[in-house]
């Protein structure tokens, strides 16, 4: 593996912190006061809107995709960037670069047919709709997609849609969900579901709330959705019937190097904050600099932050190299170790501030409350612990 970035690479390395340090990092707090006024929680404040577009126009956006869509950045290309636009809560978002609708474009890209990529792509790609993924449900076991329950019932041209789900984030404001639901209840299980295009407009998409998280509302919410009798046409259809697991499968792989590189991206803002502070508190006789356990909370995040690094962009390297299956292990791993990395930094640095660290005024107690789902999203350590666990146990059978 050769870990020197392209020029390609670095010039947009250059172009996506310049643009971050001029444009995102100062209007941070103002976006979050704004989003924080009752009624206003899941509208997108106009300053954001203009720092969108100045990203568009500067050729800073879908830096995600590839060639006919975006730059055509490989995975292990595109995660450097990824890494610097998680360095602030409203980064990816600037560059049109934001989950959960990189995954769903991806989706449309790959599984989409030209009228679908016609309809729901394209306004995506230009900045004009945003989207969700309506997976996870309430009654079944979210790390178990098999047992998923949410049905839909070919009626003639149509699917007709009933079941219950939650944590559609991003469903507020959205034009459409990717909704993964049952269409054969008989087949083996990994053939059982399919996903489906589901405009948010239809009659039976019941939005109910958006579920509180740590007291946390805004955005575009991690909404609870009741499908009632909810129709959409059968060429809303992406792939084939039975295709809805190998689809996530396929939207995971790289949305998990995304997650890991923002991960990393908070780590290092977070350490930035904590080495600032530790330089300039001065108390019981010196800066806490200068004080050993904070130097080694110091030292620990830095070797924490660069060795998950260089994991994550081990296991993008070999997505691009010999694929998303040949990498599963990998992705396994970077997943459990990125999500605890980015939590023992938060808290170093949330302890190292003090009650300041807790408080709204940094963004650090921000980031917990972001980052603490990532051990939960896109499978529980758990799960991605025992697979790693029984694919090292395979090779000595």
């Amino acid at each position: 593996m050769d870990f020197e970035l392209s020029p390609k690479v670095k010039d947009y390395q250059r172009q996506v912190s310049e643009f971050m340090d001029r444009y995102v990092y100062p209007i941070e707090k103002q976006v979050e006061e704004e989003m924080s006024v009752p009624g206003k929680e899941h509208t997108e404040p106009q300053v954001l809107k203009e720092v969108r577009a100045k990203a568009k126009a500067a050729g800073l956006w879908n830096l995600f995709a590839p060639d006919e869509y975006g730059k055509g950045l490989k995975v292990a290309e595109y995660a450097p960037l990824c890494e610097i636009m998680g360095r602030s809560p409203i980064g990816a978002r600037a560059f049109n670069c934001m989950a959960p609708d990189t995954g769903n474009m991806e989706i449309l890209m790959d599984f989409g047919t030209p009228e679908q990529k016609k309809r729901w792509l394209e306004p995506c790609l230009n900045g004009e709709m945003r989207t969700c993924f309506s997976m996870t449900e309430p009654e079944t076991a979210g790390s178990d997609p098999t047992l998923l329950a949410t049905r839909a019932v070919r009626e003639g041209d149509y699917y007709n849609i009933n079941g219950h789900k939650w944590f559609t984030s991003g469903a507020i404001g959205a034009g459409f969900a990717i909704a993964m639901v049952v269409t054969d209840p008989n087949a083996e299980p990994h053939r059982r579901a399919s996903m489906l295009i589901v405009p948010t407009d239809t009659p039976g998409f019941n939005c109910v709330r958006p579920v509180p998280v740590m007291g946390h509302t805004g955005g575009g919410g991690h909404c609870e959705i009741i499908y009632k009798d909810c129709k959409v046409p059968v060429t809303n259809l992406l792939g084939k019937e039975g295709d809805g697991f190998a689809i996530a499968q396929a939207r995971l792989g790289p949305g998990r190097i995304h997650h890991c590189m923002r991960n990393i991206g908070v780590a290092e803002r977070a350490l930035e904050l904590m080495c600032k502070r530790a330089n300039t508190r001065f108390t019981h006789g010196s800066l806490l600099a200068d004080k050993a356990n904070v130097q080694q909370w110091i030292a620990d995040s830095r070797i924490e932050i660069d060795a998950t690094r260089l994991m994550v962009m081990q296991a993008a390297w070999k997505i691009d190299t010999v694929g998303k299956r040949e990498a599963r292990q990998e992705i396994a791993m970077i997943k459990v170790q990125a999500a605890n990395m980015v939590m023992n930094v938060l808290d170093r640095a949330i302890q190292l501030h003090g009650a300041m660290g807790v408080s709204d005024d940094t963004p650090i107690a921000r980031f917990w409350r972001e980052n603490r789902a990532m051990r939960i999203v896109d499978g529980p350590d758990e799960v991605h612990r025992m697979q790693i666990a029984r694919r090292e146990c395979r090779k000595w059978r």
